[in-house]
């Protein structure tokens, strides 16, 4: 088995580029608010694309998600998270706790939960963002990787929730950016593939010597390596491997 490619972690954005990433947040939950309004309360019930989980789960989880980022933010700028942290258990207690509200509450909660996120980005001074974090996983990352955190959040909930946003409408750069970095955790694994090419974004990304080659659209192959299907729309010249648990923990440097 070849050795594992070193990773390097991307280096902080630019200001120009924080608020340009703090726009892509806002404009992902405003694209999954407008389809939390439009949502009845049967269909909060009925099954996301998620094993086990209705599209009230799916909401619940993405809400307090955001909290998380919130208070790790705020830990960032002030040294001091707003209340305690909560502990590995909270995310299934709120899940049980919170999944069968009615179609109203659970839009109201998650507008609420990033309209207090996006606040407390906008008050974070430039100084902060490079300070470090530890996520509940375990893993360490720069206070900026919480808002691509968040936003991949959104765009991947989004489309679990099976409510006409598909991985089709996934922006180009945000597909990039997954791509990019789980393209680089996959060459750290010796992943059987050695290049992925986007068709449809002019971009292709090289994992390793080991392998073949894998083409077709950019959402396509995030969603085959999200664990969201896209297999189909694929060119690969052996049986797709199966991917390992997404989303891959970031990179090593930051730990």
């Amino acid at each position: 088995m070849p050795a594992p490619k070193a990773t390097v972690a991307p280096t902080q954005p630019t200001a120009a580029e924080l608020t340009a990433l703090l726009g892509s947040v806002r404009a992902s939950a405003t694209r999954m608010h407008a389809t939390l309004a439009e949502m009845t309360d049967h269909q909060v019930n009925e099954w996301s694309a998620l094993p086990g989980w209705s599209r009230g789960h799916v909401i619940t989880h993405v809400a307090r998600s955001a909290d998380a980022y919130r208070w790790l933010l705020s830990l960032a700028r002030t040294g001091a998270g707003p209340g305690p942290r909560a502990d590995a258990p909270a995310p299934e207690r709120a899940l049980r706790e919170g999944a069968g509200r009615d179609a109203t509450t659970l839009a109201a909660d998650l507008r609420d939960s990033m309209d207090q996120l996006l606040d407390e980005a906008a008050l974070m001074p430039a100084e902060r963002w490079s300070t470090l974090l530890t996520s509940l996983p375990g893993y360490r990352h720069p206070a900026w990787f919480t808002l691509h955190r968040a936003r991949r959040e959104l765009e991947i909930h989004h489309a679990d929730l099976l409510l006409g946003h598909t991985t089709a409408d996934w922006p180009a750069d945000f597909v990039c950016w997954a791509l990019d970095g789980t393209t680089t955790a996959l060459g750290a694994r010796a992943f059987p593939v050695a290049r992925m090419e986007a068709t449809d974004l002019d971009r292709s990304w090289s994992l390793g010597p080991a392998g073949h080659t894998v083409s077709g659209p950019g959402h396509a192959l995030l969603a085959w390596l999200a664990g969201r299907g896209g297999e189909a729309e694929l060119r690969s010249p052996l049986p797709l491997p199966k991917p390992p648990p997404w989303p891959l923990a970031p990179y090593p440097g930051w730990s």
